[in-house]
């Protein structure tokens, strides 16, 4: 992989990871999906993760997808989803990342995917607990809903921009970044004021 390569499979990596942080399996099943398909060309062979592009790979991500995505709609059962879901948004966004560097040097590869792919679906992750956690303390769960919707959308529609346009899922995925944190510092200094 030469570097702009690198640059435009981390951008679709870290996009990946922040769509993951929203919903946990919907982007490892739709990238899964674009793999099997030949939309994108990974050379998958001989790595850790060749099962990936696997149609047993693929129909237990889309069955994982179906499942995760109602079970969000259940209030209650969404915030103890949170307590498996919050790790494993960083392994899929780590994941992912890997997946799109595969060819890259490994040091490259594993250091974008851990610190980038896993830092920023922790972040995302965070955020939608929080959020939830706000939703559930306010109206007993009656907006989770709502929250879900939001999520599932956002998470949809950053997976499909990462698959077909990279680099401006990239810059998308930094903004949403942005946005929360100068959204939480502000929420700190209202609630802690100096």
């Amino acid at each position: 992989m030469n570097e702009a390569d690198i640059i435009l499979a981390a951008m679709m990596g870290i996009s990946l990871a922040a769509a993951s942080g929203f919903r946990v399996f919907l982007p490892p099943f739709l990238l899964s999906l674009a793999v099997r398909a030949d939309f994108i060309e990974l050379d998958l062979a001989g790595t850790s993760f060749e099962y990936f592009d696997t149609n047993i790979a693929v129909i237990l991500l889309g069955v994982a997808t179906v499942v995760e995505f109602a079970a969000f709609y259940i209030p209650w059962v969404d915030n103890l989803l949170d307590t498996i879901a919050s790790p494993a948004a960083v392994i899929a966004g780590a994941s992912m990342t890997a997946i799109v560097l595969t060819g890259s040097d490994p040091i490259v590869q594993w250091t974008i995917a851990i610190i980038a792919g896993g830092g920023v679906a922790g972040v995302i992750q965070t955020a939608t607990v929080a959020t939830r956690g706000l939703s559930t303390a306010l109206t007993l769960g009656t907006a989770n809903p709502i929250v879900a919707t939001a999520e599932n959308i956002a998470s949809v529609a950053l997976t499909i921009v990462a698959l077909l346009a990279p680099l401006l899922a990239g810059i998308f995925a930094i903004v949403i970044i942005f946005l929360m944190v100068r959204r939480w510092v502000r929420s700190e200094k209202q609630t802690n004021p100096a």
